[in-house]
């Protein structure tokens, strides 16, 4: 009976201390959502944490129709759809070459693609804006999205190494007796098993790239072609005086897209990380 408390008790401490994470990680999205939806005079009069005296709209009008804001979602939008492509373009092919076609250096050819792991992204910022500068790509959707796919693919092939590894070899060999090349074992075969780690890949990448703010910072300096993170400095004013509402609310809108792909794609996700990450 002693155990049976004691096991209890511990359950209970532990449980405890989920909801009290839970809590604290959650607490500063939700007081962004309610503080999106207070008028000036709200959120200067109120404590930051009580809900809006009434749902304030005007935060959010503001954001979309008295700024850039729209502007900036589509240049995020766009560089994070040809980053993603390029990213799954590129990784996938190389893993399933590493993974299924056996050479003498493909071991070395993945501890070479790991080692862009350890690159710290700082370090190359110099080398490329003065590579961008010469060539003219300074103020395009190339200068965030040619980094970001590179220092992207690492991850992904080492994902998709880790699942098409534990892809059966005999599947591979009855196809080819069928008269399958590699690209349609790789196309009509692996790619649609390997879906749940394409979903992984997707949403561990969209988040970085949709809240990139160094090499936008960095190579942007034209007001068109700004992404989010650079745009929420608009609602700063006169000595650094800032329209909170408009800001809470360009947030909320600012994060609807990750919240919303990772919640539809919750379960592939968790899927694709265990057959992925685990199993290599």
């Amino acid at each position: 009976m002693n155990h049976l408390k004691a096991g209890k008790f511990t359950g209970f401490i532990f449980y405890m201390i989920i909801l009290l994470f839970i809590v604290i990680q959650s607490y500063p999205v939700i007081w962004v959502v309610m503080s999106s939806f207070k008028s000036a005079e709200d959120i200067a009069g109120s404590a930051p944490y009580a809900f809006p005296a009434s749902l304030y709209l005007g935060n959010y009008a503001k954001a979309l129709f008295s700024s850039k804001l729209v502007k900036y979602f589509l240049n995020s939008t766009v560089v994070a759809i040809f980053t993603l492509i390029g990213i799954i373009v590129l990784g996938a092919p190389s893993a399933y070459a590493i993974s299924k076609i056996k050479f003498k250096q493909n071991e070395k050819l993945l501890t070479f693609f790991l080692i862009g792991m350890m690159v710290p992204i700082f370090s190359c910022l110099i080398p490329m804006f003065q590579i961008y500068n010469d060539l003219g790509l300074r103020n395009t959707y190339l200068s965030l999205i040619l980094p970001q796919v590179g220092f992207g693919l690492p991850m992904c092939i080492y994902l998709y190494t880790g699942f098409m590894r534990f892809v059966p070899d005999e599947l591979m060999e009855a196809a080819a007796i069928d008269g399958a090349g590699h690209w349609t074992k790789f196309l009509k075969i692996m790619m649609p098993i390997a879906k749940n780690s394409t979903v992984t890949i997707i949403i561990y990448n969209f988040v970085s790239i949709w809240n990139e703010f160094t090499y936008a910072n960095t190579f942007m300096t034209k007001d068109t072609m700004k992404t989010l993170p650079i745009g929420l400095n608009d609602f700063v004013g006169e000595m650094g005086r800032r329209d909170w509402g408009a800001t809470f609310a360009s947030i909320v809108i600012a994060i609807l897209p990750t919240m919303i792909i990772y919640f539809i794609l919750n379960r592939q996700v968790m899927e694709g990380m265990a057959a992925g990450a685990v199993k290599s």
